[in-house]
């Protein structure tokens, strides 16, 4: 017999990536608006935060992973325990795609091939606004200046490319460009997870104030999964 108490989901998201691309950056901009300068190895933390869809409450959990080798066991336990899993590479480092590529493979093997829903966050694609220029700067030194600016972003282009052919053509996941530092992109990841896992994406400012920072733990019994299915499309509008 219902007494009209809202059905209750839990879903965790699980952030993957190597050390320093910007896990912890994305998932605290997303949750707190913030953005620290400084680097801060992360170990493990966990956020939770709660909100109504639907007539569902909706349990959402974020587990920020290190990107650490130090803790293969930690990591593939995360995994196990996650619904939808978020793989960071920076665009700063083009060597950490390589890992993304390594932890797809082992989420695949621990998820046993079951089409996890997974999707690939290329971050730091900040920005490059001009340098402003000094009145005594040789015009050469200008010019080179701006050159160096337009080779970084061509590079950064360039890199976006053959990850999207990969990440879209070959793996069939979504690729999100992000900015942490811009807060740009950073909204679209969090709808396109949800999506993944079929649960609703409009993320109301409700949903962002009730946030709470909370110890690892095993998932409680009581509270029930959603039916995990991957999405049949790409939306990252």
């Amino acid at each position: 017999m219902s007494l009209g108490v809202p059905e209750r989901t839990q879903v965790r998201l699980v952030f993957l990536g190597a050390a320093g691309v910007g896990k912890t950056s994305i998932i605290k901009r997303f949750l707190q608006g913030a953005f620290e300068t400084r680097y801060r190895p992360t170990v493990e933390e966990l956020y939770a935060l709660e909100y109504e869809a639907g007539g569902s409450k909706i349990k959402l959990e974020v587990m920020d992973t290190s990107g650490s080798y130090r803790f293969p066991a930690m990591r593939k336990l995360y995994i196990r325990d996650g619904d939808a899993f978020a793989l960071v590479f920076s665009l700063e480092e083009p060597q950490s795609f390589e890992e993304v590529r390594r932890l797809r493979e082992e989420v695949l093997e621990i998820k046993e091939d079951k089409c996890p829903p997974i999707v690939v966050i290329a971050n730091k694609a900040d920005t490059q606004p001009p340098q402003p220029q000094q009145p005594q700067q040789p015009q050469q030194e200008q010019q080179e200046q701006q050159e160096q600016q337009q080779q970084q972003q061509d590079l950064h282009q360039q890199q976006i490319q053959v990850a999207r052919a990969t990440v879209e053509l070959q793996w069939n996941h979504c690729l999100v460009e992000t900015s942490a530092k811009e807060d740009g992109g950073v909204t679209r990841v969090f709808a396109q997870l949800l999506r993944e896992v079929n649960l609703p994406s409009r993320l109301s400012p409700a949903l962002q104030r009730r946030r709470e920072t909370l110890p690892v733990r095993p998932l409680p019994l009581q509270v029930a999964r959603p039916p995990i299915k991957k999405a049949n499309s790409c939306v990252v509008a």
